[in-house]
Parts: C-alpha cells; sequence; structure tokens
C-alpha cells in the first residue's frame, strides 16, 4: 500500500501532485469553458445572474473529456488499490470560485449518489430528488463507504481563492465519533489531485475579496462496483479497465 492509500485509510484523503501539466490544465480550462458556455440548460451549467459558470452537473454528458482524463497511471492504481479492480466512474461535476462569482460551503459530507431511477422501493435509500434531470438519492454509509472522489485541479489552490477544509477521521462514518482533530486547510498546485472519500466531513470558504484567481475543479466520483443493493442501477458507470 502506497502513501496516498495509507492515507486515505487514517485520514480520508491524500493528495496526489503532479499529475497533470501545466499545457494540459490550460486546455482543460479552456476546452471546459467552451462545453460549458455552449450548454443551454442552466440546472447544467450553473451561471450568476451576471453570466458567470461557477459550476457544473451531469459533467460526464455535457463534457465528454470528464470521462476519461483521469485515466492516468498513478489515478488508476490508487482508485484499483482502494477500491478494487472492478470500480468504475459514477458521476462528474465542476465547481469554480470565479472573481464575479464567489461562494461557500458549511461544513457537510457528500451523500448524494445519481442513479437510473430512484421510484424502487428501498429502506436504504433515502431523500429523493431530482437535480438537472437526474435522479438523485442519499445513499447509505456501506455505499459511501465504498466510493472514492478525485479532485482534478486546474488552477494553483491558495489561501485567497477559497479553499477545501477538511476534517480527518471523519470518513468512517456519521455515526461514528473519530478523535477531534483540527481542520486541514488543503492547498494545492495546478495539475494535483486531491482523492478524498465522500464521508469526509468538508467545507469551503469563499475567496477573498478582491482576487482575479480562479478556483477551478474537476470533480469524478467512483464506485466500487456496478452493482448497488435493492436492484438500484448507477446512472452512468464508465468501468476502471478498459477491456
Amino acid at each position: 500500500m502506497d502513501s496516498a492509500s495509507r492515507q486515505l485509510e487514517s485520514d480520508g484523503f491524500a493528495i496526489v501532485r503532479n499529475i497533470y501539466s501545466s499545457d494540459e490544465c490550460r486546455e482543460l480550462a479552456t476546452s471546459l469553458q467552451a462545453a460549458l458556455t455552449a450548454c443551454a440548460d442552466q440546472a447544467t451549467s450553473l451561471r450568476r445572474a451576471n453570466g458567470v459558470i461557477y459550476g457544473a452537473r451531469n459533467l460526464l454528458a455535457v463534457y465528454a473529456p470528464a470521462t476519461a482524463i483521469w485515466r492516468k497511471p498513478q489515478l488508476i492504481d490508487l482508485l484499483a488499490t482502494v477500491l478494487g479492480p472492478q470500480f468504475g466512474l459514477v458521476r462528474g461535476l465542476f465547481f469554480d470560485k470565479p472573481p464575479d462569482g464567489n461562494w461557500s460551503l458549511p461544513w457537510h459530507r457528500d451523500l448524494t449518489i445519481a442513479l437510473a431511477d430512484h421510484s424502487l422501493p428501498s429502506q436504504r435509500f433515502r431523500n429523493r430528488t431530482i437535480k438537472a434531470g437526474v435522479p438523485h438519492v442519499e445513499a447509505p454509509d456501506d455505499v459511501l463507504q465504498q466510493m472514492l472522489t478525485l479532485r482534478i485541479h486546474l488552477d494553483d489552490v491558495t489561501e485567497v481563492n477559497g479553499p477545501l477544509q477538511v476534517l480527518p477521521g471523519t470518513h468512517v462514518g456519521r455515526d461514528a465519533e473519530p478523535p477531534y482533530r483540527a481542520p486541514v486547510t488543503i492547498l494545492a498546485a495546478a495539475g494535483d489531485v486531491l482523492a478524498m472519500r465522500p464521508l469526509l466531513s468538508h467545507s469551503s470558504g469563499p475567496a477573498k475579496a478582491g482576487t482575479s484567481c480562479h478556483r477551478r475543479v474537476i470533480h469524478v466520483e467512483f464506485a466500487a462496483s456496478r452493482e448497488l443493493p435493492d436492484g438500484y442501477r448507477w446512472h452512468d458507470f464508465y468501468p476502471g479497465h478498459s477491456s
């Protein structure tokens, strides 16, 4: 087990450095901006009243490169080590804190997953919603504990552009009470990737007033298996290992 997978086991997060070059980050940011600008669905391409894009849902549908940009040997090895050989990509999101579209989020966990159909009876899946036309539910801990998120940083993340904060150890579950550990601020360079468990408690403060920096992040979620309880199916499932 390498250092990243060991840290994921103990802390619930790990930063994998220098996965993408500066040129790759610039090209991804440019092509992503073009794809989201062309998307007319305001529930998918999220915009402020002034038209500034600050996020996106359904990223795998509106930005095809997101289905494959994570296929870097170091990331595939990490995903297979943590989730096992049957892992697959199940959802993609995008976040930015542009100079004209600032925002923040309080402490929370990522509890919802995207499904093909959430109408089946189940006592395990709760809080059914529709987001940008896609069925979502709140998943039980045993499903979320078999998932891993990769956050691909297209910009440097510093103290000025609203970095993520995490509470190490909280990934063990909602009912567990891990020993208190101080929050950690996630600072990263463009091209670094943050791996984190969905149950890890995290927050995001606003960017500092006057900054001209973006904080563009491609957020992709992976599951250990195509199978879900109670006959449920993922909305998307891209196998981790191409046949």
